[in-house]
């Protein structure tokens, strides 16, 4: 008999005391510690990240995530000089129009005219429509100052729970090497996919050559990663859609290791929902590319994917229900419990959990 089904977001709670939320990364990637969970009995071994050697096989597929965070953080002012911090929700969208969150003192008003702070003075966007819940519609002049704005004047769209100083430059410099895996090609996410943050580049080719591939899909994470729940009861959730792709190559590698009975261990939840996603929509794995909604808790029959590289996630969180619905709950927060007692860092630039 499994464990009971419970639907109620108050038993997705877990104390934490606020020092282990980690705020800088390992000084190495490989280098930050590992859990590893086993499904079957619960058991938990402590090591680091850099010894998940001893526990994949020849034949293993492991998928990864190879979005790129885009610098989506820009800082503007109004005409009459009032402040406006802008966050671009879909940067991966090929127009001059994007949506973003907006932060001001007084609400924004359609027609308006924002002057983007740049190294040379100001870029000027106007905005075109208002969304409600501090979202906006802002026109750029074109998609090429759009990107040029980003990559010269954004800045890195850390966690809410990532605090940085603003007068600190340096810190700047080392979110945009390290809020980033070493494999991210695909400009569009504005949250990283953190559980890949693990891998340096000396332990991929370590995993190839012991006769383990890799496989690629993409999930451009968007800022409602980090948005609560607010039902108390967890099947009422509704989750942010987010555009997604797998391309040709990916599926038939995926395909292949599924028809010899070999393990696909997905790094992050990002990577669960895609694959579990087109498994659920079509029935079978196949080339993808568009927009994921897959909401997953506890009673979801996953079918594909066998194994689970994660990071430590917030309580209360749909990441928390992902993860107990691949390991069961009291299994999760067991082992969310010693990693608390043996001081484990929590969350993005945390350490890892292998469930296997």
């Amino acid at each position: 008999m499994g464990e009971r089904l419970t639907y109620k977001l108050e038993n997705y709670d877990y104390e934490l005391p606020e020092d282990l939320i980690a705020q800088k990364p390992a000084d190495r990637r490989d280098q930050s510690r590992l859990m590893v969970l086993y499904r079957k009995n619960g058991r938990i071994e402590h090591h680091l990240f850099s010894e998940i050697l001893r526990f994949l096989h020849p034949g293993d597929l492991i998928v990864i995530n190879d979005t790129k965070v885009v610098p989506a953080r820009l800082n503007a002012r109004k005409a009459t000089g009032g402040r406006v911090e802008l966050l671009v929700l879909d940067p991966y969208v090929d127009s001059s129009v994007h949506e973003c969150l907006t932060k001001a003192s007084k609400p924004l008003r359609p027609g308006m005219e924002l002057l983007i702070e740049t190294s040379n003075g100001f870029e000027k966007a106007e905005v075109v429509e208002i969304l409600g819940n501090g979202k906006v519609n802002l026109k750029f002049p074109s998609v090429d100052s759009f990107w040029d704005l980003l990559e010269h004047c954004g800045k890195v769209p850390l966690p809410p729970y990532i605090k940085r100083d603003k007068n600190v430059s340096e810190n700047d410099s080392l979110d945009f090497e390290r809020y980033q895996t070493i494999y991210a090609t695909k400009p569009g996410a504005v949250a990283a996919p953190t559980a890949g943050f693990h891998f340096s580049k000396e332990l991929m080719e370590k995993i190839e050559s012991k006769g383990i591939s890799f496989a690629r899909v993409t999930l451009h994470v968007g800022y409602g990663t980090f948005s609560p729940i607010r039902t108390d009861d967890i099947r009422h959730h509704r989750l942010h859609s987010e555009w997604c792709e797998i391309a040709e190559d990916s599926v038939e590698i995926i395909r292949s290791r599924m028809q010899e009975g070999q393990r696909i261990i997905a790094v992050g939840t990002t990577v669960v929902r895609v694959l579990e996603w087109i498994m659920t929509k079509f029935g079978e794995i196949r080339p993808y590319s568009g927009f994921c909604d897959h909401y997953i808790y506890p009673g979801y029959e996953f079918k594909i994917v066998n194994a689970m590289i994660t990071n430590f996630h917030l309580p209360r969180s749909s990441l928390i229900l992902l993860v107990s619905a691949f390991a069961g709950r009291e299994k999760i927060l067991r082992a969310y419990k010693e990693a608390v007692k043996c001081k484990y860092r929590f969350f993005s630039y945390g350490d890892a959990m292998f469930i296997v």
